[in-house]
């Protein structure tokens, strides 16, 4: 399910295997769709790493919004939602982990990112700025 609304893009996505798989894909159409291919990797990625999390902790669809920059700010944000209404914990990775890194990498890749509750559990957000 899309929803779009000119400067802001949504997708609500089912907890299944494929859904990592379509939510990069999805934002990565709409980024290129708004000539911010610059940045469509790497939120891609970050995106696949808070996905990845709500199918494995939470239950239920997950949501994805994105927000295009304004000319005034220049920053994309990014929403992941769920609804696990624990806030994610940061770890320290063992090098032999496989995984545990996602929230390193969305803090080290992101301009700011946070969590906030929400009627149904929560959104994860991060902010990243587009050149």
């Amino acid at each position: 399910m899309i929803d779009t609304e000119g400067d802001c893009a949504a997708w609500t996505f089912p907890a299944d295997p494929g859904t990592v798989r379509a939510a990069r894909s999805a934002v990565r159409d709409r980024l290129r769709d708004w000539g911010l291919d610059s940045v469509g990797d790497l939120t891609a990625l970050l995106v696949s790493e808070l996905v990845t999390n709500a199918l494995r902790y939470a239950t239920g669809p997950v949501g994805v919004r994105l927000v295009r920059p304004s000319d005034l700010d220049g920053v994309l944000l990014v929403e992941v939602s769920d609804r696990l209404p624990d806030f994610p914990h940061e770890r320290v990775a063992r090098p032999d982990d496989e995984g545990g890194r996602g929230l390193q990498l969305l803090d080290s890749a992101s301009r700011r990112w946070g969590a906030r509750p929400g009627d149904e559990g929560k959104t994860v957000w991060f902010e990243l700025a587009v050149p």
